[in-house]
């Protein structure tokens, strides 16, 4: 099913795809394909073709990576409004993340063939393309430089402001967050201890 929905009636406030123009973006759901994914599934594993991109309708989802000890470091979440996917010319080209659904999902999924055949016809989409791809490259930067640089307890606080401008509503001049992260989510973000996070908390409110 061809996705025919525009943005303007879905709340999309501080998502990544704010830097297309409607004329565009309204192209590239034209492209989409409708799936839904049930909490828990996978939308595709570390090594798989890395062959489509997918815009979050509804649900949320996390980008992990392998450590070398075997543990998931998640890097990103994506929520409604969010386009995520690889796109690069690497050969040969696979995921280097695992997509994990949190929530319930419908999911706009963009082949890259039909990708590319629309960035040939409309150079203004692959100017607003590269946009994007900029942002996401920015936040790759940003997520390793408080991982390497700001250590564990400038990761938090990062990861914090990070939730607060994502998620945070702001209540009698505190901000209060629309979602649920438990200790055990904020540790994988850091990559961190769920251990570790209960006690960097519990300094931050003494403090």
């Amino acid at each position: 099913m061809t996705l025919t929905l525009n943005r303007e009636h879905e709340q999309l406030a501080g998502c990544n795809t704010e830097m297309f123009s409607d004329e565009n973006f309204d192209k590239i759901q034209s492209i989409m394909y409708e799936h839904t994914f049930p909490a828990g599934a996978h939308l595709f594993w570390e090594g798989d073709p890395a062959d489509k991109l997918y815009y979050v309708r509804s649900g949320s989802v996390c980008l992990t990576k392998m450590t070398d000890d075997g543990k998931d470091l998640c890097l990103y979440y994506f929520r409604a409004g969010d386009l995520f996917g690889e796109f690069d010319h690497s050969n040969p080209k696979v995921c280097t993340f695992t997509a994990e659904v949190l929530q319930d999902c419908r999911i706009g999924v963009i082949q890259r063939e039909d990708l590319e055949i629309l960035i040939w016809q409309h150079g203004n989409l692959a100017v607003e393309l590269m946009k994007w791809l900029g942002y996401m490259q920015r936040f790759t930067q940003l997520k390793l430089r408080d991982l390497l640089f700001h250590g564990k307890n400038g990761a938090l606080a990062s990861t914090l402001i990070r939730i607060a401008n994502t998620y945070g509503v702001t209540r009698a001049g505190k901000i209060y967050f629309t979602e649920k992260f438990t200790n055990a989510e904020l540790a994988s973000l850091i990559g961190a201890t769920r251990e570790t996070v209960n006690r960097m908390l519990n300094q931050l409110k003494k403090d």
